[in-house]
């Protein structure tokens, strides 16, 4: 399996990323500088956490105009798997290939700590190890992580199951208190229409050794490979 990790300036957790893919594929990704306009053989691309561009202008809104995301946009397309991590959540919202938009967090503050979310679902590329229901434990660590659509995208984002992840309460309750960032329906991932791009804001990166105190991001990006080399 090949993967590759889109840098952009800014980002500050691409070699997270990078060692997380690499744990589970056994061999490390190719790192793709923003500028380049050739992106070599992949079976999955991801775009990290972090601050692409300083987030001027808007979070995401430059990034993706990269050169390197018209091929990105193209890969995904045609299929590819591409995985969106906090900052590359909102550059997947500005390149349109996921609906919607982050907003600034209601609290109007940076917020960083670890959350909980629940698996809306289990049958797809990313989630085949986790359980239907399932809470885990992702750290978020955004400024601009509320998601916001209007009703109508809201309305088909659930009614086609395309949401992946809600923050919750330990017990997997969806409740006002445990949304952190005042997202619409406590989203904190979602889908686009054929399930192979996911954007989520929370970090799985960030918890997939022991040494980082705990694994719960593992199995995604096993899951990932598994789902991949299948």
């Amino acid at each position: 399996m090949k993967a590759s990790v889109i840098i952009f300036p800014g980002s500050n957790c691409d070699r997270d990323a990078a060692v997380a893919l690499q744990a589970a594929m056994g061999t490390p990704p190719a790192m793709v500088w923003h500028g380049d306009a050739e992106l070599p053989a992949s079976d999955l691309i991801v775009l990290p956490g972090g601050f692409s561009y300083g987030d001027y202008l808007r979070s995401g809104a430059m990034a993706a105009h990269s050169p390197v995301m018209r091929e990105v946009v193209k890969r995904a397309r045609a299929g590819t798997p591409v995985l969106g991590i906090c900052n590359g959540f909102q550059v997947l919202t500005e390149a349109g290939l996921l609906p919607g938009v982050l907003m600034r967090n209601a609290s109007l503050k940076f917020i960083c700590k670890d959350v909980h979310l629940r698996v809306e679902r289990k049958d797809t590329l990313y989630t085949r190890r986790y359980a239907e229901g399932e809470v885990v434990r992702f750290p978020i660590a955004h400024k601009d992580g509320s998601y916001f659509a209007d009703d109508e995208t809201l309305e088909r984002l659930e009614a086609e199951g395309r949401v992946a992840f809600r923050y919750c309460d330990m017990q997997g309750r969806v409740t006002a208190e445990a949304n952190p960032n005042g997202s619409r329906n406590s989203i904190a991932g979602i889908y686009n229409d054929t399930e192979t791009v996911l954007g989520l804001m929370p970090h799985p990166e960030r918890l997939a050794d022991p040494v980082l105190g705990g694994t719960d991001g593992t199995k995604m990006f096993r899951g990932l490979v598994e789902s991949i080399a299948a």
